[in-house]
């Protein structure tokens, strides 16, 4: 059980470790006008958004009860998942299965911090793109930009930092698909480690849950 344990510990502890990390870095480096920063050619590469949803900027609306309901969500989702996680661990469940829960407990917690203390370790600037939300209620001058509504902010109201970008598009005479790009959304580290183990689960289920004979 304690192998067990430590593997998954470390898996999270290091998931988050380096998302937070790569977040700062982005956020404190970058800005909203920088061009992208191509990593593998010019398919894959860094730009700097902000989010105000869950994943891949999943969203829930523009009110203060859309946003604080996605954060609560999270919340409960961590600890639904740590008490689980825990408990399969007590009950010596395969370590492949455990790594790929981990991967989503990191994920998701990796975003929530995002929301909880991002509004206060950084500067925030109401006028910002990443910060406008129409329907918020919460007007404000931004001087030759107008009056424009901006997100609520503080505790849990926080963007999420995303930064990579698959930039493909599918060939045309695919029906339906042709000339759109294949994947749309900039996402994170923590976006990726959900995912991961979300895609595990599905695709190694018979291997994690075994029919009994």
């Amino acid at each position: 059980m304690k192998n067990k344990l430590l593997w998954v510990g470390s898996i999270v502890f290091f998931i988050l470790l380096i998302d937070q990390i790569l977040k700062i870095w982005v956020k404190s480096t970058f800005t909203v006008y920088d061009d992208p920063v191509h990593l593998l050619g010019s398919w894959f590469r860094l730009i700097y958004v902000e989010n105000q949803g869950m994943a891949f900027g999943t969203t829930l609306g523009s009110s203060l009860w859309a946003k604080l309901s996605l954060s609560i969500f999270r919340i409960i989702a961590i600890i639904g998942i740590s008490y689980y996680l825990f408990q399969q661990i007590k009950k010596n469940a395969n370590l492949e299965f455990l790594i790929a829960v981990s991967l989503v407990l990191a994920g998701a917690t990796g975003n929530l911090i995002d929301s909880m203390l991002y509004d206060f370790i950084f500067p925030y600037d109401p006028c910002m793109p990443f910060n406008q939300l129409i329907g918020s209620g919460n007007k404000i001058d931004c001087g030759f930009l107008g009056i424009i509504e901006t997100k609520n902010t503080g505790f849990l109201f926080g963007n999420v930092v995303d930064m990579f970008q698959i930039n493909l598009t599918w060939p045309k005479w695919i029906p339906w698909l042709g000339g759109g790009e294949v994947f749309p959304a900039i996402w994170n580290i923590a976006d990726f480690s959900i995912s991961v183990g979300v895609i595990l689960m599905l695709i190694r289920q018979k291997k994690y849950f075994p029919k009994k004979k």
